[in-house]
């Protein structure tokens, strides 16, 4: 079992205090994969002992399920995306106990804890836990549901074939997601805002509502065992505040505060809702206490340049984790970044609009290439430009001028999206933020295969 800071060695704690200042994930591109293929080992397949009676499936999926034996059954703490995977771990924990299962409970309504309840239930349906607000997730971007679906395939490398993969960041690159949801059983026990304390199977199991990653989310603790479930607004990595797929705003003061109050229980054995398990009652209240601080450093950070005036543009290059949570293996940037998260706390408070009268109704991407264009000299002075950005590796720069091109009438379309595709994969080989890396890699092969529109939409 992972105990802490050792886990993931001391190359990826150098790399981060060298190179993740500002919020940059960008690296060369044999660190790039080292860190990656480190970060794997939190997910690798297997079976974790966490405490006596107490089991969680690793690698069998997205996220991890885990079992509590009971007296005479035992608990289901989430059930995996579909029920093919949910039954290769759930036959995977029977080695560990053969008894009937007594309920399953759902720590928040993401598809990856809810979708294989099934293969866990059987014949006899146990109660289902969830909170009161269960479902909410996704609820207030439902309407988006068609391009949050291809964004969300390119933030998880679906698409990717097996060389271009590494992982999710919090999770293995290569999942069974055809059977996703089929195995869903709605819930039948309600969990009330102010929580529950009860005793399922002779365990006394507590559920305490705790949004973060979702408003639905909740913790339980084992107050025999000193065993706390984390649900999502725990794994090791910085926090996913904002996911690239597209989410309505993720409240992250509350986020904080819940992580903070699941360190005042000081669990001796800490369950995330991805990524290894973590013993010692020190390890797992340090790595409470240090996620919490560091995701309320960026919010007061984000909400003080707010209130001088800054806009998200400049607050996602300057604001940073503080000096001494820098080298927090659990806080690398391998799935949620600080930039992503300044930004969506700017939206999520104040809107669209960052104050500054020039960005009030800007130019159209069409007007403002042509003007940009004039500004070089010319298209082909632009498309120049383009092409030496490329050469000297300086891919966002690239990116940007290749957007340009693009609009413009006399401007070589296709040299455009061949030098687009080029800096995409250029920045995905220096990318350890998984979600990065996936989504520039699977953006470039959509333009390479023609998926995308004349105007890469």
């Amino acid at each position: 079992m992972h105990t802490g800071s050792g886990t993931v060695g001391l190359l990826l704690v150098m790399t981060l205090a060298g190179a993740a200042a500002g919020g940059e994930t960008q690296v060369e591109p044999e660190v790039a994969s080292k860190m990656l293929a480190s970060q794997t080992e939190q997910f690798e397949q297997q079976v974790v002992e966490v405490t006596d009676n107490v089991y969680t499936a690793v690698g069998f999926h997205g996220a991890n399920t885990s079992m509590i034996v009971g007296t005479d059954g035992v608990i289901i703490v989430d059930t995996l995306f579909g029920p093919s995977s949910a039954a290769r771990a759930f036959e995977a924990l029977r080695a560990y106990s053969d008894k009937p299962v007594k309920a399953i409970i759902y720590t928040h309504s993401h598809g990856d804890h809810t979708g294989g309840a099934t293969a866990f239930a059987g014949d006899k349906r146990p109660d289902i836990y969830a909170t009161e607000n269960f479902g909410v997730a996704e609820g207030a971007t439902a309407a988006a549901g068609p391009i949050k679906a291809r964004r969300g395939s390119r933030q998880f490398g679906r698409n990717l074939s097996p060389s271009e993969t590494t992982n999710r960041g919090v999770a293995p690159a290569n999942t069974a997601d055809h059977d996703r949801g089929k195995g869903f059983i709605p819930p039948n026990v309600r969990v009330p805002p102010e929580g529950l304390k009860t005793t399922i199977a002779g365990v006394d199991v507590e559920f305490h509502p705790a949004p973060g990653e979702t408003d639905d989310a909740m913790f339980l603790w084992l107050p025999d065992e000193k065993v706390l479930f984390a649900g999502d607004n725990f794994y090791h990595a910085f926090p996913n505040l904002y996911a690239i797929r597209g989410t309505a705003y993720r409240n992250v003061l509350n986020w904080s505060e819940s992580v903070a109050k699941m360190a005042e229980f000081r669990p001796h054995f800490l369950v995330p809702g991805h990524t290894m398990p973590v013993r010692g009652e020190e390890t797992a209240v340090a790595m409470l206490s240090d996620y919490s601080e560091a995701i309320r450093s960026v919010y007061d950070q984000t909400v003080q340049g707010m209130n001088e005036g800054k806009g998200p543009d400049q607050l996602a290059h300057e604001v940073d984790l503080p000096e001494h949570l820098r080298d927090k293996p659990y806080l690398i940037e391998f799935y949620g970044t600080v930039p992503h998260a300044v930004r969506a706390i700017y939206a999520g408070l104040l809107g669209w609009f960052d104050g500054n009268p020039t960005t009030l109704n800007p130019l159209g991407p069409k007007v403002k290439a042509q003007k940009v264009a004039a500004l070089a000299g010319g298209t082909r002075k632009l498309t120049a430009q383009m092409q030496a950005a490329l050469v000297q590796e300086d891919y966002q720069w690239a990116l940007e001028l290749a957007d340009h091109v693009k609009w413009l009438e006399d401007g070589d379309r296709e040299l455009a999206r061949t030098v687009k595709i080029a800096a995409l994969r250029g920045l995905a080989a220096r990318e350890y933020n998984a979600p990065n890396r996936n989504y520039y890699q699977s953006y470039a092969n959509e333009l390479e295969s023609g998926a995308l529109s004349e105007l890469w939409h």
